[in-house]
Order: C-alpha cells, then structure tokens, then sequence
C-alpha cells in the first residue's frame, strides 16, 4: 500500500498532520517519532488498530533507523515535522535545537536523497520531500508589514536560527543534488494536544486552577495565529500542487497581541467555566521579565499561497480558541500525563544557553 512518512508525528502539529490524513481515502501514514517530551503515543490513539497507519519509534538522527523505514515502507513523500520547538527552551539548550532541527534535518535529507535517486523514473517523478519550517526565521516586523516568501532571513532566537539553517538545507538540497523538496513557513499554530509550555494551553490552564498568568515584558508583542487544521489542510494542498523547489507562506490572519490573547481566554474560561472561586480570570494577569531576544511582531503574507493554490484558513480565531479550551476541558487525563514533565509550565528561557 502507497504511504507517506510524516517525521515528528507524534508531536502536536504532527499528529493532526496523520490524523487528517487518514480522514480522507488516501495513503497510508507512517509515525517515526523519537517520544521525546513533545511527543507522545496519547497524540494518537485514535490512529491505533487503523491499517493504513504504522508508528515507528525512531530518531531522525539516526542513519540507519531512516534507512530501515524508507526500504521497509517505501514512501512517496516525507513531511518532516521533526523539530525543538519552544524558543524559551532554545535559549536555556540552543545545543539540543542543533542536533535535532539542523544535524537531524540534514541526515534525513541524505537518507531522503539517497532513496529519492533508487526510485523508478515514475515514482521519482512524483515523490516530494516537504519540510514545515516557521515565520520565525525572518525575524521581527515593525508595526507595519508581513513576510512574504522573498522577505530575508534574520533569526533571533537559537530556535529560529536552527529553523533557519534546516531551511537553508533543504533548499540546497534541492539545487545541488535535485531532490523534490518545498518549504512551508508557518504562523504560530494552536489548537488540541499542545504541549502545556506553549502560550494558549499554558494560559488555559493556569486560568482554571487560579494560577497566575504570567505575560513577558508589556504583553504588547504581536502574533499571527493559525488554527492546526488549517495548517495542516494548506500542507496537503502544498503537497498535492505546490511547485518543487518553492517555499510557502502559511498564515492565520489574525494578529493581535499576547496580552489581548490571554484576555480572551480570560473571557472564554470565565464563560465555560462559571463559578470559578478565583474568577474573572484576567484578575491572575501578571507581567513579568521578559524573553532574552522577544521578536516583536509576526505577521504572514499567504497570498502566494492563496494566489496559486487557492487556499485560505477557515477557522475563526474566536471559535478555535473556543474549540481549544474545551479541549483542554474535555480531555484531563492526557493533560494530566502530559503535565508528567516536570519542565512543562516551568518558566524556562532565562538560563542564558547553559549548554552550548
């Protein structure tokens, strides 16, 4: 049976990336994932006893775990979502970021490449290697703007840089050696099954058990989001008919700043959850010091993607973060396992890269 890969599978993006796959009649799915503490099995149970899916517990480092899975399950297309992703983490460990986002992206090109060329003439025709990558690489906007495709790289943080650096791998992939490969640059995802370190689950929960909500510097730094499944409906659009060798914008539209951000989920916590003891919530608003590097301003133009593909979000931002909280409501057993990480609603990003 005919299957993609999808690195990094099992993490949040991930897995609604093989979970929306699977949906629809099409290939089947194979997970390789290292489970580091961003990814998780919980992420998809739903898949499991589903014959068009296969997990893979593996390292995209690792040579000869690439080598197996590409012989054993002959893809015709990887996503590679293999990633560190948290930027307060990316300042306390910029080493980790490197092996896994710059040396990982790089052995899986050469895996992905020396496959690529043993494929019959048709196959190797029509097989694409997709990296999801993020607007971070271009660094910060003023007040007016937003990063197209051409806008110039000018990461920030170690996380962005790393990014950055697996993007710059890619393309040279692609014209050095010929490999089949397109760029996506997304906006600040959200949705289900995000890992509590990140922004909106992280303020979500704190809302419902009366901690504080801790806001870095002003709060006036600005975000474009962009619901998951839209996100993962424009990959399979870039895949099915985005042009090799390209790079894709993918935003939200929808700006605002962390500090209107966690306001509205103030609002939405207070409404779906009435009776809170501690309750309105934005009374647990707290500023404090702020990120090392706080880029101030995102904004993605999608208008190359919606120009020559035609796709644009669905989502309301009000009615995802909506979806999300109840999420998050809906679902206290795996937010209890994922809280098992001792780190994940820690503050983190102020230890000044202590290794490396």
């Amino acid at each position: 049976m005919a299957c993609v890969l999808v690195t990094g599978g099992a993490g949040f993006i991930g897995s609604c990336f093989a979970s929306m796959w699977l949906a629809e009649p099409s290939a089947a799915v194979v997970v390789l994932d290292k489970l580091t503490y961003a990814g998780s099995r919980e992420n998809l149970a739903a898949l499991q006893g589903n014959s068009r899916f296969q997990f893979v517990e593996g390292d995209i480092g690792d040579r000869s775990t690439l080598t197996k899975v590409l012989e054993e399950f002959h893809p015709s297309a990887i996503f590679n979502f293999a990633a560190e992703s948290h930027v307060d983490r990316s300042i306390d460990s910029p080493e980790e970021f490197l092996q896994t986002n710059v040396v990982g992206t790089v052995r899986l090109l050469a895996a992905a490449l020396s496959y690529w060329r043993k494929l019959p003439d048709e196959e190797g025709k029509h097989f694409r290697f997709l990296h999801v990558s993020t607007d971070e690489v271009y660094g910060s906007l003023g007040i007016t703007g937003a990063f197209t495709e051409d806008h110039p790289y000018h990461p920030n943080s170690p996380y962005a840089a790393s990014k950055a650096s697996s993007d710059h791998f890619v393309r040279a992939y692609h014209q050095t050696y010929g490999l089949p490969a397109i760029i996506t640059n997304c906006s600040n995802n959200y949705g289900p099954r995000q890992l509590p370190e990140k922004l909106i689950p992280l303020m979500v929960l704190n809302a419902l058990e009366g901690k504080r909500l801790p806001v870095y510097g002003d709060g006036l730094n600005v975000r474009d989001w962009l619901y998951v499944e839209d996100h993962c409906q424009a990959l399979r659009l870039v895949h099915a008919q985005g042009r090799v060798g390209e790079v894709y914008n993918i935003g939200g539209r929808c700006e605002c700043t962390n500090l209107e951000l966690v306001g509205t989920i103030c609002d939405i916590v207070d409404r779906l959850c009435p009776g809170l003891p501690h309750a309105p919530c934005r009374n647990l608003i707290e500023f404090v010091e702020d990120r090392p590097g706080h880029d101030r301003r995102y904004a993605i133009d999608s208008s190359k993607l919606q120009d020559e593909l035609g796709w644009q979000p669905r989502c309301d931002f009000q009615a995802g973060l909506e979806r999300t909280v109840q999420w998050y409501l809906d679902n206290p057993t795996w937010v209890e396992h994922r809280m098992n990480d001792a780190s994940s609603r820690q503050r983190l990003g102020l230890g000044g890269g202590t290794n490396g």
